[in-house]
């Protein structure tokens, strides 16, 4: 096998074609939405999110891929390391910059190691570890990696770091009533409660999937988002552009979710999905209704799938609060290869710890599961 690897400094380097082969039609992993971040300025210079996808061919032929990026902070990642740069800045080296694969601000399980074989992902992990040491890289990170690629990493002996996110399941529902129904009598009382509260607020909800989507609806929405990051004293990711890009090349992938009061909008949820999976991104509001986050971001999420036969719905990071609404706790990972032995060591003996406690976690939020008993 006559392998070529490279590493270049823009999505744009590799065929749209090529790269969606090897993806497998994960909307966020598509080339649509990673020359989307670009494009728009999202991520790039003065980002401290660097493209630098890493390629590997045969014969001319893509056969192998990694969303690789050269990070200069620890933003936007949901995998947390500040810890780990404070060590290393307070005994005078520097962490950043370093290398990352992950999908920007998205805290989802995919490939990593897109690859045709076992082989050309061992290539690619060897090119990661070289090209740390070359550029005197304080690490190399892949976060949220699939079962398949999570094999190959641990293979080549990188720290595993274990972690749980909250995950809905179509279970085959005929309608919304139908999943309320698994649930226990408290955690179905309290649904039905918090969404009469929103409809006696006035509120209706509905869906615009991405060909209906109009400018004036990103224009809401983008003021729906970057309220959220205002009412968090933060700053917005993503430019306005992005999104109107991604309308015009990814539709077929995207619904936003709209909440009115009398024919006005209040409040705006973005979703992207696939035939299997339904990917909870970002929302934001105009106006505070008591339960509101919950509808717009959760219930008509789950209805959204049981109507198109969706069979997950990734809600994103965190909130225990997602149990009570019938999501139930898987576990993610990430990998890391720490460049610097001594802090390679004292990292792994902090995963063990850690470990420990995400078991125990685990094992407790499992107990407190909203189904009924079988």
């Amino acid at each position: 096998m006559s392998l070529v690897l490279e590493i270049v400094d823009t999505f744009h380097e590799v065929s749209q074609v090529d790269w969606d082969a090897l993806a497998g039609g994960m909307p966020l992993l598509s080339h649509a939405f990673l020359s989307a971040l670009e494009d728009s300025k999202s991520v790039g210079a003065g980002t401290g999110w660097q493209p630098y996808p890493l390629l590997v061919h045969e014969n001319k032929q893509l056969v192998g891929a990694m969303p690789l990026y050269i990070k200069n902070h620890s933003y936007g990642e949901y995998v947390f390391d500040w810890a780990w740069a404070d060590a290393y800045e307070r005994s005078g080296l520097n962490y950043y910059p370093k290398l990352l694969s992950a999908i920007p601000f998205s805290p989802i399980t995919s490939a990593r190691l897109m690859a045709k074989n076992a082989e050309i992902q061992a290539l690619m992990l060897d090119a990661l570890t070289e090209t740390m040491h070359k550029h005197n890289l304080s690490s190399a990170h892949v976060l949220f990696p699939d079962d398949e690629s999570a094999a190959a990493l641990q293979k080549a002996g990188w720290l595993k770091r274990n972690g749980v996110q909250f995950r809905w399941q179509n279970k085959g529902y005929d309608d919304f009533e139908g999943f309320l129904n698994t649930l226990s009598h408290d955690k179905r009382k309290k649904i039905h409660q918090e969404r009469k509260k929103v409809a006696q607020a006035g509120v209706t909800c509905k869906h615009i999937k991405g060909t209906e989507i109009s400018e004036s609806d990103w224009d809401f929405f983008y003021s729906c988002y970057c309220n959220t990051y205002l009412e968090h004293h933060s700053t917005p990711y993503l430019t306005r552009a992005f999104f109107s890009q991604i309308g015009q090349t990814m539709p077929q992938n995207i619904v936003l979710m709209v909440a009115e009061i009398e024919g006005k909008a209040i409040a705006s949820a973005l979703n992207f999905y696939n035939q299997t999976t339904l990917y909870g991104r970002y929302w934001g509001a105009m106006q505070f209704v008591s339960g509101l986050h919950f509808e717009l971001c959760y219930y008509q999420a789950q209805q959204f799938c049981i109507a198109e036969n969706i069979t997950y719905f990734e809600g994103g990071a965190q909130g225990e609060h997602k149990l009570a609404r019938g999501f139930e706790p898987r576990q993610t990972c990430s990998y890391h290869k720490i460049a610097q032995p001594d802090f390679a060591k004292a990292i792994a003996q902090f995963l063990a710890r850690e470990e420990a406690g995400i078991i125990a976690y685990t094992n407790e939020l499992e107990e407190r599961a909203p189904y009924k008993a079988r």
